[in-house]
């Protein structure tokens, strides 16, 4: 586990490393690079490169760290990746469940798994499940999240690569938005942020601006409309 700089988490906690590619959010992907990065500096955890490892040595770490905070789940992977066994899954679930004094966050692209597995997975209320969606074409993925029991559903709507119009916002209780940032990274329009921030307020679910993103994304900062929007749910 390592302390992240993640705006809207404390830590992170990978006991799966590695991914594939499989919708356009995933072109410029910071976990894919940071992958390849660690393996040149010989890590032993990347030595597989981006390739899905299960890291069953550090199941036991948020058992081990006793203050409170919360946990991005696999920053480095999909939990959700169809190489993951249910086993392990599982056991993932387990754990979160056992150190119940941390709240975790499990964000997936791959919402079917999720909803297939869900009646075979406890979901206590420190687990909150999210879907990433990029555009239009994957708002299905909305749905799917809907059908898991999980008490807290969010979504990361980052990077956000087109307009998200009308979305149907019933049962999630939190939404993020981002701009693509790092090499390559596309651009972000205004309106589309603003637009899900009203979406959002009409129907009071607490709206995150994470950042506008961009190659140097310092530069552009995290501020919408004069102002930063940090709203968690309230539980």
């Amino acid at each position: 586990m390592a302390a992240s700089k993640i705006e809207w988490t404390d830590a992170t906690w990978n006991p799966v490393t590695g991914c594939n590619k499989i919708s356009p959010g995933c072109k410029h992907c910071y976990a894919e690079r940071l992958s390849r990065r660690l393996k040149a500096t010989g890590m032993d955890k990347y030595r597989n490169g981006f390739a899905v490892t299960l890291h069953p040595d550090t199941l036991d770490i948020p058992l081990r760290w006793r203050k409170p905070r919360s946990i991005f789940v696999n920053s480095m992977s999909d939990l959700f990746h169809d190489e993951v066994p249910n086993e392990f899954i599982a056991q993932v679930f387990d754990v979160m469940t056992r150190a119940d004094w941390h709240r975790y966050q499990v964000l997936t692209k791959r919402p079917e798994r999720v909803a297939s597995l869900n009646p075979q997975l406890e979901w206590p209320d420190q687990v909150w499940m999210g879907v990433s969606v990029e555009s239009m074409d994957y708002i299905h993925r909305i749905d799917l999240l809907r059908e898991t029991d999980a008490t807290v559903k969010f979504l990361s709507l980052e990077p956000l690569l087109g307009p998200l119009p009308d979305m149907d916002l019933s049962e999630i209780d939190w939404v993020i938005v981002g701009g693509e940032s790092g090499p390559g990274a596309r651009p972000m329009q205004a309106d589309w942020a603003r637009d899900i921030r009203d979406q959002c307020q009409a129907a009071g679910v607490p709206f995150y601006f994470k950042q506008w993103g961009g190659v140097f994304k310092k530069r552009h900062g995290r501020a919408l409309d004069g102002r930063t929007w940090d709203a968690m749910p309230l539980l």
